[in-house]
């Protein structure tokens, strides 16, 4: 399988593979491909799948820090989390998803930093626990970050994927009341494609209160509201 489409996606973000992360990469993609074959688990096709799915994961790697533990909320086949795990073994990273075809998935490719949890993320188990909490294709922005909020620990960071044209949404909706501050909106380009994702980078300031997250029902109907509303 060709990588080099990876290689100037991770130069832009600092970073690089070794051999035998590329080989891990491959293999991963390759095990996706075979079982998407028989078990649906991604929509976009092969010949995106370099792009798309790794050199769209790495993205965050700017975001992340040296050693720590990382949550992907909502991985599907284990997007972000699996290439995040095998580019950055100095991590932990847990990927949870409450399908288990995912989980079947997965387990099919381990890596010893992967944990993985088969669970709803709005039943949280390890509150505060995660430096870093992320998630692709969660939700709509405000139920994604009522999902996550909990999850992140006290100085540490959400940085959901999101795209350019949220931001004047994400900027108004009212997130304070997680515990989480604003501190910056990234846009990167994902090269090879014309696709810019926004990160907004939200650092936690004080714990989240026990009433959130809601239940799914909760969430669903009555989204966070906007500042001031």
């Amino acid at each position: 399988m060709d990588l080099s489409p990876l290689m100037p996606i991770l130069e832009a973000q600092g970073a690089s593979a070794s051999p035998e992360q590329l080989e891990q990469l491959a293999g991963y993609l390759q095990a996706l491909y075979e079982t998407n074959s028989h078990t649906n688990l991604t929509r976009i096709p092969l010949e995106d799948a370099v792009i798309k799915h790794l050199g769209d994961s790495l993205l965050l790697l700017r975001f992340l820090p040296e050693s720590g533990s990382v949550i992907d909320l909502g991985t599907g086949p284990g997007v972000p989390a699996w290439p995040l795990a095998c580019l950055r073994p100095e991590l932990t990273v847990h990927a949870l998803d409450a399908t288990a075809k995912v989980h079947r998935f997965l387990q099919t490719v381990p890596l010893k930093n992967l944990i993985l949890r088969e669970q709803r993320a709005e039943d949280v188990t390890r509150r505060e626990g995660f430096d870093v909490v992320t998630g692709r294709a969660l939700a709509p922005f405000a139920i994604q970050a009522e999902l996550s909020a909990a999850w992140v620990k006290v100085g540490g960071l959400f940085v959901p994927f999101r795209t350019p044209a949220e931001r004047e949404e994400i900027a108004a909706t009212n997130i304070g009341v997680l515990g989480l501050k604003l501190e910056d909106f990234v846009e990167v380009p994902l090269l090879g494609t014309d696709v810019v994702r926004l990160f907004p980078v939200f650092r936690k300031v004080r714990e989240t209160q026990e009433t959130y997250p809601r239940t799914w029902a909760r969430i669903k109907a009555k989204p966070l509201g906007m500042k001031g509303s």
